[in-house]
């Protein structure tokens, strides 16, 4: 299917589409049994949401003695288990290969979420210190270089993969969020964000000409599987009782919340993890795909029996003092529509029918990163998928949410603690960190 004809068959379905009403908080066509800003939700639902997260974090300090033995057998049986009993339950549509469709009052829904989210922000972050919903905790901002390898085949060879070429990249590595605790008590997932700078060509957005955002987290599916039940998940977390949007008898998500405590696990080392987009883009104008990023180098640390505050961070320390670290990025080609779904995140899709081919490397050179100056430069930094070359857009429900929601929650951010955007070139250079050898040298975090 062609661009044009793709712009067609999205435009007719939007016109097909009734128009969505002010956003007035309630999701269109939602049973609302308990409302989560109710005394039941206040009195009942938040303190077993708030057990649950305590009996899980009670979990999390024996996952030393078994967790990297459970991922390596069991976990990817289970997860295959999951992801089978999911596509039995899901409708084939028989679309076409790259075909989006919208969801009904799909702007009042990413406007609903923007809202619940900006609330959130709000409430729970002073001016000043605002932080990101998502992908909070940052747990380094590294230096690297992002290189397009050679020889690739004739239809993966698009946009930034068009030839062998080396870029600049800001690699921000973080925790989940919604909040930054110490890493233990963490949700125990991970993401990176590499922003690629240098990048020629025109973009999807106009506040960054020069760059191209990948974002990728560590759970290999999506937690929900369309913007309408993130939608209603976010009221949840607002509320304080996101067990409760899991554990709804009348709307249940209990396969969901299975598949993301599979991939919530007591983490050694963020650069250690593999990453998954969840999500699709694409790649020329007739191809859609998914991303991943592997570590090339085997995983050294092991989980600490007394974990420090900040330990996923020391441990990132110890790896790029040794010496550097790099990753594959590389890409899944959709080859079946039904089982590798545009709209559906919670869908991951299957290696068997397409597997996962290698298109640059991401090399991250030995290097300190963790003075607080280095640290604030996230705060900085605008992550979007939509920072992207046109053969690269960002397709599905999901990623067409993000355009506005990322955008007016990151000024929202600016907004609060009074920091400018600029659009990074990879020529910043930061003082080491106190107390290292090379402290007092400005030119040490690029080493």
């Amino acid at each position: 299917m062609s661009a044009k004809e793709r712009r067609v068959r999205l435009t007719r379905t939007r016109r097909a589409l009734p128009r969505p009403h002010p956003a007035s908080g309630a999701i269109p066509g939602e049973r609302v049994v308990v409302d989560p800003e109710g005394l039941f939700a206040f009195l009942v639902l938040r303190p077993f949401s708030d057990l649950f997260v305590w009996l899980w974090r009670l979990e999390r300090r024996t996952e030393f003695l078994y967790r990297p033995y459970f991922d390596k057998w069991l976990r990817p049986a289970l997860f295959s288990w999951a992801q089978a009993r999911q596509n039995s339950r899901r409708p084939d549509q028989h679309l076409p290969l790259v075909a989006e469709t919208l969801l009904p009052g799909e702007e009042q829904l990413t406007q609903l979420i923007i809202d619940e989210l900006a609330k959130f922000t709000r409430e729970n972050w002073l001016p000043g210190g605002a932080q990101r919903f998502g992908n909070t905790k940052t747990f380094g901002v590294l230096r690297g270089e992002f290189s397009v390898l050679p020889g690739l085949p004739a239809n993966l060879r698009r946009g930034l993969f068009a030839e062998p070429r080396s870029y600049p990249a800001w690699v921000r590595f973080s925790g989940p969020g919604p909040y930054a605790p110490p890493d233990i008590e963490d949700l125990g997932q991970c993401s990176v964000g590499i922003k690629v700078m240098g990048v020629p060509g025109p973009k999807l957005m106009e506040d960054e000409r020069f760059t191209q955002d990948l974002i990728l987290v560590s759970p290999a599916s999506f937690v929900t599987p369309d913007i309408r039940e993130n939608a209603k998940l976010q009221r949840w977390v607002r509320a304080k009782a996101p067990l409760a949007y899991a554990i709804n008898p009348f709307d249940p998500h209990l396969l969901h919340m299975f598949m993301q405590l599979l991939y919530s696990p007591m983490q050694a080392n963020p650069l250690e993890v593999q990453y998954y987009s969840n999500v699709p883009f694409l790649l020329g104008e007739d191809q859609a795909v998914e991303y991943s990023l592997k570590p090339r180098e085997r995983a050294r640390t092991k989980i600490p029996a007394r974990p420090a505050e900040n330990y996923l961070r020391d441990a990132m320390v110890r790896t790029l003092t040794v010496g550097p670290w790099s990753f594959d990025f590389m890409v899944q080609v959709q080859t079946d529509s039904h089982l590798m779904p545009i709209e559906d995140a919670t869908v991951k899709w299957p290696e068997w029918l397409s597997p996962y081919i290698p298109v640059a490397r991401l090399y991250l050179p030995a290097q300190q990163f963790a003075s607080d100056e280095q640290l604030a430069f996230a705060d900085t930094l605008r992550y979007n998928p939509w920072h992207s070359r046109p053969e690269h857009k960002p397709l599905g429900n999901s990623n067409r949410a993000r355009k506005k929601m990322y955008g007016e929650l990151a000024s929202l951010r600016r907004a609060m603690n009074q920091v400018q955007h600029v659009e990074p070139t990879g020529a910043e250079q930061f003082p080491a960190p106190a107390g290292s050898p090379d402290a007092g040298s400005p030119d040490a975090a690029g080493r």
